[in-house]
Formats: structure tokens, sequence, C-alpha cells
């Protein structure tokens, strides 16, 4: 198992940069502090009770305060606490020395697998997914509660990214799945495959390519994280794609979906900042 990191570093060092370039993800040594992963479980064990009819594996936009109900796409009811875990000064250090100076918060998702019956990711790449063009994005994946392989931690593929090619994804019939298509398996070999062991307040970043999944939770325990999108400024959220055809397994409403400049400039000039918001709420 990793070990928890000092919570004071929040720099990559070269070696961590080379690394992630090189396997498409790495573990920084920066973890959050315990008050501040407790008030996120806590804010999570409100988050399940204030959705009822998600599955928690499946709560999209988590970070969207005043959402949820039939009017909302999809479909979550968030909390401002994920919004503030995305604007983390010490995580943002960290995204700007991989994706540079000019980053945009997109997406946030909390992951919560339930004990005994926790849902399985399938090997996927996330642009396969989503309206980023060019493709590029960094997740920061931050875990909630022991992530292990036992309770179905996070699976990557080192490399997997390097070709800079979204694979074939087949469409699966299933209704226990968190995402309803999987990397066609000729694309890789599941025996190169690294589990990501993470204690809560450590985790994980990885690539936009980078083939990744995870088993199902058969066990006692249950495996809770959140997945921060942040895709850099030189980037368009194409808001009139769905590159999965609303076939994803969760739903998503990117046409207002909203977009935070968290730093640097908007180099496209096309990225809409104000849709998604209430008017009174909009950002200057």
């Amino acid at each position: 198992m990793i070990p928890t990191g000092d919570k004071a570093v929040a720099t990559l060092t070269p070696e961590d940069i080379a690394n992630y370039h090189e396997r498409g993800y790495l573990i920084p040594r920066f973890t959050l502090p315990k008050a501040r992963i407790d008030h996120l479980r806590a804010t999570l064990d409100q988050l399940i009770r204030d959705n009822p009819g998600v599955r928690p594996e499946k709560l999209v936009s988590a970070h969207v305060v005043g959402q949820g109900g039939a009017a909302n796409p999809e479909g979550v009811k968030g909390s401002k606490a994920f919004l503030d875990l995305a604007m983390e000064p010490e995580i943002l250090d960290m995204v700007e020395q991989l994706i540079g100076p000019d980053i945009i918060l997109w997406g946030c998702h909390v992951f919560c697998k339930p004990a005994g019956d926790g849902q399985e990711t399938p090997w996927h790449q996330d642009g396969h997914y989503w309206p980023i063009r060019p493709l590029a994005n960094v997740t920061v994946w931050v875990a909630l509660d022991p992530s292990t392989r036992e309770n179905g931690c996070l699976r990557v593929i080192p490399g997997s990214h390097k070709a800079q090619v979204t694979h074939a994804h087949l469409k699966e019939d299933r209704e226990d799945l968190v995402l309803s298509q999987r990397t066609d398996t000729s694309a890789f070999d599941e025996n190169d495959a690294v589990d990501l062991e993470l204690q809560p307040g450590q985790m994980s970043m990885h690539e936009v390519y980078m083939i990744h999944g995870a088993e199902v939770n058969r066990s006692t325990q249950r495996r809770a994280g959140v997945a921060l999108r942040y895709m850099p400024g030189t980037s368009v959220f194409e808001r009139n794609l769905n590159p999965a055809d609303g076939q994803s397994g969760v739903p998503v409403a990117f046409a207002t979906r909203p977009l935070w400049l968290l730093r640097g400039q908007d180099r496209t000039g096309r990225n809409d900042f104000k849709i998604g918001f209430p008017e009174a709420s909009q950002p200057a």
C-alpha cells in the first residue's frame, strides 16, 4: 500500500512530472489533512441523502450548488464543499505544473461504491466521453475512504496514453456498470494494470487518454473518491458535442454545464463562463 505522504508538499518534482508524461498518472506527495477529509465525508453523506434517486457511483457535477430534481438534466443536487475542493490552491499548483497556467474547471464526479455492491467501472478512456477539443485534461482523484484492491480501487494501464489515440469503445448492455461503454480489449493488455491504492486524503492524477477502470466492490468497506476535472485554457468545451451519443451510462448535459476559469486566461476566446449559472451569480 502506498504510504501517506507529506501534506505540506504541494509541488511536483521534475521526476514526478517526467513519470506522469511517461506513465500517464502519478500519486503526488501532497495529502489533504484529516479534518478536511472528515468534513468532505460528512458532506458526501449529506449528498447521498439529498440525491436518493441517484446511484452513489454516478454523482455527476457534485460541485454545482442548487441543482437537482427533474428540471436538471444531470439530476444531482450538489454541494459547495466539492467546489471548494476543486479550487484548493495546492491542488491547482500541481495541476498547473502539468497543463500550464490557464486552468478551467469543468467537472466534478463523486464515485462512491457502497460495500457489497459497488458497481464496476469498465476499462475506458475519459476522452471518449468528453467534448473537449483539442482533447486535453488532467483528472485529480481524491480519496475520501481507503481505496484498495479489495474495495475496487482505480486501476490504470501505464503508458496507454502515449499514442494520444482514442480507441474504439464497445457498448455494454448491463445495468450494473458505472459507464456503459468499454475500451476494446484489443487496444491494451490487462496484465499490465497497476492498482492505485490510496489512503483518505491522498490523490492520484491521470491523463485524458490513459486507459483505466475499477473493479466491483464486493468488500465490507465503502470506497469513495472525488474526480476533479481540469482542462487547459487552450482547449474549448464544445457544448454542441456529445461524443458518446448519450450512451455513457451517466446523465450529462454538456450544453448547460458551468465552467470556472480558475487561473490564467481562456486562450481560445470561445469558452462560455456564463452558461449554467443563475444570472445573479454569474462569474465576473
